[in-house]
């Protein structure tokens, strides 16, 4: 990947970034590009998303269109493309790399992981690296069969989707149609392929966020956190695990992210069971659960990620201690929330919040994330979950 010098935006140095999503990890992404003087243009599926809000310019599309995304690309000239969201037209990326684009970490990267069958076959097939029982399917028989096969309980997920959506847990014969429909009606590119994975027995799972930079490999503490329906509601760091779980999860990260190569942070999802190590998935990009970086560290996961596209040296990460995120859910139907008592829910030391200022929510939507730090995990996590305990959201 190339480096090059920062300049000035809107001028002929300057270092010009192109977001292939604006969610609210996007706008933290796009807060530290600012910070460095670069010039930011995002794009995403509906107007006025986090990320748009705090960038140069914006466009609206669905980025599975590739003919409208390579003409905006092509438009911008961008030095740096940054994925990040799943549903892109990764083949047309492929196609810009080719012509000389710079795609973050790479074109294969996104490719591989924006698709959870290319990961897990890379991951289980390829790098022999344990993971759970699998299988791949396109039609609701032979889901049916796939299920049978690999028994009660299973997790089904579209191989294209995030944040938990279209995700279930199938526990009996009567929960099939159902979880095959919700998987259909989930996956960001619509109807197609889904994973049915078996159970793994573990002890918890974890996020380490590992940063491949221009002077090696770096890793984040691991992170641990609790999951509903596929959604994070919580996270913390450090997560307690033994040393030799600690060096198994940073061996088998470094195998993943060394064979998708390029420069940047992913976040590496796995299961430990005592000190065995199962890979689940990986992001090429900030993870949802490493928001908690934004008060534990000195360099977030974001600021990393910034830094190793630019070729910018990370020589140390500072842990400030034990600190938890807890997330802010809102369930209504609204172009108009508001949000109070911020003040008292803020009253306490080492604590923040980021309220991520999406325009609407119809459902059940995480508009915003709290965020402590305190003398061990356990306060920490309690202290983030008062904080959204006391915020009050008109709808």
């Amino acid at each position: 990947m190339k480096i090059r010098k920062l300049g000035t935006p809107f001028s002929i140095s300057a270092c010009k970034v192109l977001l292939c999503g604006g969610g609210e990890l996007g706008k933290e992404v796009v807060i530290e590009f600012k910070r460095l003087g670069c010039e930011v243009v995002v794009l995403d599926r509906y107007d006025n998303a986090p990320a748009m809000q705090v960038a140069d310019r914006r466009y609206v599309l669905s980025m599975l269109d590739g003919d409208k995304l390579e003409r905006i690309i092509q438009l911008e000239q961008p030095d740096y493309i940054v994925p990040e969201i799943e549903a892109i037209a990764t083949d047309k990326l492929v196609a810009l790399e080719a012509q000389g684009f710079t795609v973050v970490p790479s074109a294969k990267a996104t490719q591989l992981t924006m698709n959870r069958e290319g990961i897990r076959r890379l991951a289980a097939e390829e790098l022999n690296i344990p993971t759970s029982k699998y299988q791949f399917v396109d039609t609701l028989n032979d889901f049916k069969r796939a299920v049978a096969e690999i028994g009660f309980p299973c997790v089904i997920k579209p191989i294209m989707s995030s944040s938990g959506k279209g995700q279930s847990v199938v526990k009996h014969s009567q929960d099939i149609e159902l979880a095959w429909q919700h998987a259909q009606e989930g996956g960001r590119a619509g109807q197609g392929r889904v994973i049915v994975e078996g159970f793994v027995e573990f002890d918890y799972e974890i996020t380490l966020l590992t940063v491949r930079h221009i002077a090696g490999t770096s890793f984040c503490e691991p992170i641990g956190h609790v999951q509903e329906n596929g959604d994070y509601q919580q996270s913390w760091q450090p997560q307690a695990m033994s040393a030799l779980a600690l060096e198994r999860s940073k061996a088998v990260a470094t195998l993943v992210t060394d064979a998708l190569g390029g420069r940047g942070l992913f976040g590496v999802e796995l299961f430990i069971k005592g000190d065995e190590v199962f890979f689940s998935e990986v992001s090429p990009r900030p993870h949802d659960t490493g928001m908690v970086t934004l008060i534990s560290q000195d360099l977030s996961e974001f600021a990393l990620h910034v830094r190793a596209i630019l070729g910018l040296p990370i020589p140390h990460i500072h842990f400030s201690g034990p600190s938890a995120s807890s997330v802010l859910l809102v369930t209504g139907n609204s172009n108009r929330v508001a949000f109070d008592n911020v003040a008292e829910a803020l009253s306490e030391s080492h604590t923040d919040i980021r309220l991520f200022g999406k325009p609407e929510v119809a459902g059940t939507r995480r508009m915003g994330v709290a965020l402590a730090r305190d003398e061990s995990v356990e306060r920490a996590v309690n202290k983030a979950k008062n904080i959204i305990e006391k915020i009050q959201v008109d709808v």
